[in-house]
Protein backbone atom coordinates (compact mmCIF):
# COMPACT_ATOMS: atom_id res chain seq x y z
CA UNK A 1 0.00 0.00 0.00
CA UNK A 2 0.86 3.41 -0.63
CA UNK A 3 -0.19 6.46 1.73
CA UNK A 4 0.20 9.67 1.24
CA UNK A 5 -0.31 11.62 4.20
CA UNK A 6 -0.44 15.59 4.71
CA UNK A 7 2.27 15.96 2.39
CA UNK A 8 2.55 19.94 2.17
CA UNK A 9 4.48 21.55 -0.20
CA UNK A 10 4.88 25.82 -0.91
CA UNK A 11 6.79 27.08 -3.77
CA UNK A 12 9.03 30.15 -3.16
CA UNK A 13 8.19 33.35 -3.43
CA UNK A 14 4.64 32.19 -2.88
CA UNK A 15 1.42 31.91 -0.61
CA UNK A 16 0.10 29.15 -1.86
CA UNK A 17 0.52 25.71 -0.16
CA UNK A 18 -0.33 22.52 -1.39
CA UNK A 19 -1.63 19.68 0.28
CA UNK A 20 -1.84 15.81 -0.36
CA UNK A 21 -3.54 12.89 1.16
CA UNK A 22 -4.40 9.87 -0.71
CA UNK A 23 -3.50 6.18 -1.07
CA UNK A 24 -2.93 3.69 -3.99
CA UNK A 25 -3.32 -0.16 -3.71
CA UNK A 26 -1.20 -2.61 -5.56
CA UNK A 27 -2.78 -2.95 -8.75
CA UNK A 28 -4.45 0.22 -8.53
CA UNK A 29 -4.57 3.29 -10.99
CA UNK A 30 -5.24 6.39 -9.59
CA UNK A 31 -5.61 9.59 -11.91
CA UNK A 32 -4.91 12.78 -10.64
CA UNK A 33 -7.26 16.06 -12.68
CA UNK A 34 -6.49 19.56 -12.71
CA UNK A 35 -6.29 22.27 -14.88
CA UNK A 36 -2.42 23.37 -15.92
CA UNK A 37 -0.47 24.48 -12.84
CA UNK A 38 -3.06 23.31 -10.21
CA UNK A 39 -0.27 21.30 -8.88
CA UNK A 40 -0.73 17.78 -10.07
CA UNK A 41 2.78 17.30 -11.37
CA UNK A 42 4.00 19.06 -7.88
CA UNK A 43 3.15 15.50 -6.60
CA UNK A 44 4.46 13.82 -9.02
CA UNK A 45 7.67 15.75 -8.10
CA UNK A 46 7.08 14.89 -4.28
CA UNK A 47 6.86 11.64 -4.89
CA UNK A 48 10.33 11.41 -6.58
CA UNK A 49 12.24 13.39 -4.85
CA UNK A 50 12.95 16.14 -6.82
CA UNK A 51 11.05 18.44 -4.63
CA UNK A 52 11.15 18.07 -0.95
CA UNK A 53 8.23 19.00 1.39
CA UNK A 54 7.58 20.86 4.23
CA UNK A 55 6.02 17.98 6.56
CA UNK A 56 3.84 15.08 5.76
CA UNK A 57 4.88 11.41 4.80
CA UNK A 58 4.90 9.07 1.97
CA UNK A 59 4.75 5.22 3.06
CA UNK A 60 5.09 2.04 0.70
CA UNK A 61 4.49 -0.92 2.86
CA UNK A 62 5.05 1.33 6.09
CA UNK A 63 8.19 2.64 4.50
CA UNK A 64 9.07 6.66 4.59
CA UNK A 65 10.01 7.46 1.24
CA UNK A 66 10.24 11.17 2.31
CA UNK A 67 13.54 9.99 4.32
CA UNK A 68 14.90 7.89 1.07
CA UNK A 69 17.34 9.81 -1.82
CA UNK A 70 15.86 10.42 -5.38
CA UNK A 71 18.77 7.92 -6.79
CA UNK A 72 17.18 4.76 -5.00
CA UNK A 73 13.39 5.70 -4.48
CA UNK A 74 11.13 2.42 -5.33
CA UNK A 75 9.91 4.81 -8.51
CA UNK A 76 9.70 4.75 -11.73
CA UNK A 77 8.46 8.30 -14.45
CA UNK A 78 6.78 7.96 -17.85
CA UNK A 79 6.82 11.73 -19.12
CA UNK A 80 4.91 13.17 -21.87
CA UNK A 81 8.28 13.33 -23.70
CA UNK A 82 9.77 10.40 -24.05
CA UNK A 83 12.91 11.70 -24.74
CA UNK A 84 14.48 8.38 -26.21
CA UNK A 85 18.07 8.35 -28.09
CA UNK A 86 16.86 8.05 -31.35
CA UNK A 87 20.02 6.96 -33.46
CA UNK A 88 20.37 4.21 -30.80
CA UNK A 89 18.30 1.13 -31.15
CA UNK A 90 15.17 -0.57 -29.25
CA UNK A 91 17.30 -2.54 -27.08
CA UNK A 92 20.13 0.02 -26.35
CA UNK A 93 17.68 2.29 -24.86
CA UNK A 94 15.68 0.13 -23.19
CA UNK A 95 19.03 -0.61 -21.45
CA UNK A 96 19.60 2.91 -20.55
CA UNK A 97 16.78 2.29 -17.62
CA UNK A 98 19.32 -0.03 -16.07
CA UNK A 99 22.87 0.69 -17.38
CA UNK A 100 24.73 3.87 -17.81
CA UNK A 101 27.01 2.16 -20.05
CA UNK A 102 25.06 0.27 -22.02
CA UNK A 103 27.63 -2.72 -21.35
CA UNK A 104 25.12 -5.59 -20.46
CA UNK A 105 25.22 -9.05 -19.12
CA UNK A 106 23.47 -11.91 -20.59
CA UNK A 107 20.43 -11.32 -17.43
CA UNK A 108 20.14 -7.78 -18.59
CA UNK A 109 19.85 -8.93 -21.90
CA UNK A 110 17.08 -11.58 -21.72
CA UNK A 111 15.37 -8.67 -19.03
CA UNK A 112 14.99 -6.99 -22.55
CA UNK A 113 13.83 -9.37 -24.56
CA UNK A 114 11.01 -10.07 -21.67
CA UNK A 115 9.96 -6.93 -21.44
CA UNK A 116 9.82 -6.08 -25.12
CA UNK A 117 6.88 -8.99 -24.87
CA UNK A 118 5.37 -7.30 -22.41
CA UNK A 119 5.06 -4.21 -24.56
CA UNK A 120 4.37 -6.19 -27.70
CA UNK A 121 7.71 -4.66 -29.71
CA UNK A 122 9.33 -8.09 -29.43
CA UNK A 123 9.91 -7.73 -33.03
CA UNK A 124 11.66 -4.53 -32.66
CA UNK A 125 14.30 -5.21 -30.47
CA UNK A 126 17.19 -4.14 -32.98
CA UNK A 127 15.60 -1.37 -34.78
CA UNK A 128 17.02 2.02 -34.55
CA UNK A 129 14.22 3.78 -32.40
CA UNK A 130 13.75 6.93 -34.89
CA UNK A 131 12.12 4.68 -37.93
CA UNK A 132 9.38 3.88 -34.95
CA UNK A 133 5.87 5.64 -35.37
CA UNK A 134 4.91 7.79 -32.42
CA UNK A 135 3.43 4.79 -30.26
CA UNK A 136 6.14 2.47 -30.56
CA UNK A 137 8.69 4.48 -29.35
CA UNK A 138 6.02 5.34 -26.52
CA UNK A 139 6.13 1.84 -26.11
CA UNK A 140 9.91 1.56 -25.78
CA UNK A 141 10.20 4.68 -23.07
CA UNK A 142 7.06 2.70 -21.15
CA UNK A 143 9.51 -0.70 -21.34
CA UNK A 144 12.59 1.70 -20.28
CA UNK A 145 10.93 2.78 -17.34
CA UNK A 146 9.25 -1.14 -16.62
CA UNK A 147 12.76 -2.38 -16.57
CA UNK A 148 14.08 -1.55 -13.49
CA UNK A 149 10.91 -3.00 -11.75
CA UNK A 150 9.94 -0.87 -9.70
CA UNK A 151 6.25 -0.85 -7.13
CA UNK A 152 5.44 2.74 -7.78
CA UNK A 153 4.38 3.80 -11.62
CA UNK A 154 4.19 7.26 -12.16
CA UNK A 155 2.42 8.89 -15.80
CA UNK A 156 3.03 12.47 -16.22
CA UNK A 157 0.40 13.13 -18.95
CA UNK A 158 2.71 10.55 -21.01
CA UNK A 159 0.56 9.81 -24.34
CA UNK A 160 -0.44 13.81 -24.73
CA UNK A 161 -0.44 13.85 -28.56
CA UNK A 162 -0.79 9.90 -29.89
CA UNK A 163 -3.64 9.49 -31.91
CA UNK A 164 -6.96 8.00 -30.69
CA UNK A 165 -6.42 4.52 -31.36
CA UNK A 166 -2.71 4.53 -29.96
CA UNK A 167 -3.98 6.14 -27.27
CA UNK A 168 -6.23 3.61 -26.11
CA UNK A 169 -3.77 0.93 -26.61
CA UNK A 170 -1.15 2.73 -24.60
CA UNK A 171 -4.10 3.34 -21.68
CA UNK A 172 -4.69 -0.35 -22.00
CA UNK A 173 -1.24 -1.77 -21.82
CA UNK A 174 -0.91 0.22 -18.74
CA UNK A 175 -3.51 -1.18 -16.95
CA UNK A 176 -2.73 -4.83 -18.02
CA UNK A 177 1.21 -4.46 -16.65
CA UNK A 178 0.14 -2.30 -13.59
CA UNK A 179 -2.08 -5.25 -12.74
CA UNK A 180 0.16 -8.20 -13.43
CA UNK A 181 3.22 -6.43 -11.55
CA UNK A 182 1.13 -5.08 -8.98
CA UNK A 183 2.01 -1.61 -9.36
CA UNK A 184 0.69 1.22 -7.70
CA UNK A 185 0.23 3.58 -10.56
CA UNK A 186 -0.93 7.56 -10.35
CA UNK A 187 -1.47 8.80 -13.51
CA UNK A 188 -1.41 12.56 -14.10
CA UNK A 189 -4.44 13.79 -16.90
CA UNK A 190 -6.29 16.25 -18.21
CA UNK A 191 -8.43 13.68 -20.13
CA UNK A 192 -11.48 12.56 -18.58
CA UNK A 193 -11.44 9.54 -20.79
CA UNK A 194 -8.22 7.95 -19.71
CA UNK A 195 -10.31 7.82 -16.34
CA UNK A 196 -13.10 5.93 -17.13
CA UNK A 197 -10.89 3.93 -19.34
CA UNK A 198 -8.28 2.58 -16.59
CA UNK A 199 -8.36 4.54 -13.21
CA UNK A 200 -10.08 2.64 -10.35
CA UNK A 201 -10.05 6.18 -8.37
CA UNK A 202 -9.90 9.86 -9.48
CA UNK A 203 -9.08 12.63 -7.53
CA UNK A 204 -8.91 16.28 -8.71
CA UNK A 205 -7.04 19.14 -7.51
CA UNK A 206 -8.65 22.27 -6.42
CA UNK A 207 -7.44 25.18 -4.28
CA UNK A 208 -4.06 23.54 -3.72
CA UNK A 209 -6.06 20.41 -2.48
CA UNK A 210 -6.45 16.64 -3.38
CA UNK A 211 -10.05 16.03 -3.72
CA UNK A 212 -11.20 12.81 -4.06
CA UNK A 213 -14.32 12.17 -7.04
Amino acid sequence: MLKITDLKYQHNNTDDIYEYSMSVKPKEIVAILGQSGSGKSTLLDLLAGFLHAQSGSILLDGKDLTQVSIETRPISILFQNHNLFEHLSVQKNILLGISKTLKSSQEELDKVKMILKEVGLEKFEHTIASSLSGGQQQRVALARVLIRREPILLLDEPFTGLDADTRIEMLDLVKKITHENNLHTIMVTHELEDCERIANRVYRVENQKLVEQ
